[in-house]
């Protein structure tokens, strides 16, 4: 599947292609027009896709994880109708609203407000870094609808789109993943329907963490998708390239590079399959998700890194893809929560298991 550097993939045609394949709804039961599989099949499907073009898996994530999974998780029957089963065949996407201007890693921390008013919610606010926002058609937002409960006082809704009070800002021009787009979602006195309430009033922070919970598996398949190729490209290029008479491959250096970026790709795609078996089984894995992101994340960077060390200056250039790879790996260590959010959530729950073993 080719990706481009500059131009959008939703509308071209591959975002519907991936939906013929099943892979626009992966996890979605088959009685709602779904593929039916589970969290393995999901993460082994976000690897091999973002191995060929991370913005496609990007794409795929987004749409699955946080789009599509807390509706079906937290919604009822006539939402699941009505926002999942048009939504399964790649012809429209979805998006998550989370994340605010002000408020980053801090999810608690929601400004934007919703207030009910009759027989409508009315939202007021800005969500900002919204991947899918130009094209999806509905989107998952989070706002505070009591201030004097904190993260207890945030709700989830449903926002079809477009709609009167909800306008968009401009697309970011970003370092990688550039084939998806990225904006603000702005609104203003946006009033939806009443049902459009995603679980109960104040269960917003607690879907949204379960969301990321589930969503951070799909991040760490991309990230060993990422790092596979440039892994892949950093060896196809040794091999072919000579100096001193003999294909680079050859030279204990360079021989070093791809060893510890073999040690990277594995290593993060079993703790990836670890977690992911860990949520099919129905056990705990918010441990086991947060560590597979933290290393494969690292594992993209570090990786990316080496094969534009073996490609020298080939790797600089876009004549070769370790560029895109290197600019694609970056956004795996922000997004869904930052490495340094991993490291807190891992340490948090390692502490909690030792308490109670003492």
């Amino acid at each position: 599947m080719p990706c481009t550097l500059y131009q959008p993939l939703l509308g071209s045609g591959q975002v519907k292609m991936m939906g013929d394949l099943g892979l626009m709804a992966l996890q979605v039961p088959d009685t709602y027009g779904g593929s039916d599989l589970d969290t393995m099949s999901y993460a082994i499907a976000m690897e091999e896709i973002s191995r060929g073009c991370a913005a496609t898996g990007t794409i795929l994530s987004a749409h699955n994880s946080l789009y599509l999974s807390p509706i079906m998780e937290f919604g009822n029957e006539e939402q699941k109708q009505k926002y999942i089963s048009p939504f399964v065949d790649g012809s429209r996407v979805g998006c998550f609203g989370l994340s605010e201007p002000g408020n980053g890693s801090d999810a608690g921390a929601a400004s934007t407000t919703a207030h009910l008013d009759g027989d409508h919610w009315v939202l007021n606010g800005t969500k900002a870094w919204i991947t899918n926002g130009y094209e999806s058609e509905a989107s998952v937002v989070f706002a505070t609808t009591d201030r004097n409960l904190k993260h207890k006082g945030i709700s989830a809704f449903i926002v079809p789109k477009p709609i009167d009070g909800l306008s968009l800002g401009k697309k970011e021009d970003k370092l990688g993943i550039r084939a998806t787009s990225t904006t603000y979602l702005i609104f203003e006195d946006c009033r939806i329907p009443k049902e459009n309430l995603l679980g109960e009033p104040g269960f917003g922070f607690k879907i949204a963490m379960t969301t990321l919970d589930a969503g951070r598996i799909g991040i760490a398949a991309q990230g060993v998708g990422i790092a596979q190729a440039a892994l892949d490209c950093a060896i196809d290029y040794a091999a072919k390239r000579e100096a001193f008479g003999a294909p680079i491959s050859k030279m204990q250096m360079i021989q070093s590079k791809l060893a510890d970026m073999e040690v990277k790709v594995q290593s993060s795609r079993l703790l990836t399959w670890q977690a992911a078996a860990f949520k099919d089984a129905g056990l705990n894995f918010t441990k086991e998700a947060a560590m597979a992101k933290l290393a494969a994340s690292e594992a993209a960077t570090f990786n990316a890194h080496q094969a534009i060390q073996v490609l020298g200056g080939m790797g600089y250039v876009t004549d070769m893809p370790a560029e895109r790879h290197y600019r694609d790996a970056r956004i795996t260590e922000i997004y869904e929560g930052t490495s340094e959010i991993q490291r807190l959530v891992i340490a948090g729950q390692l502490l909690k298991e030792f308490s109670q073993k003492v």
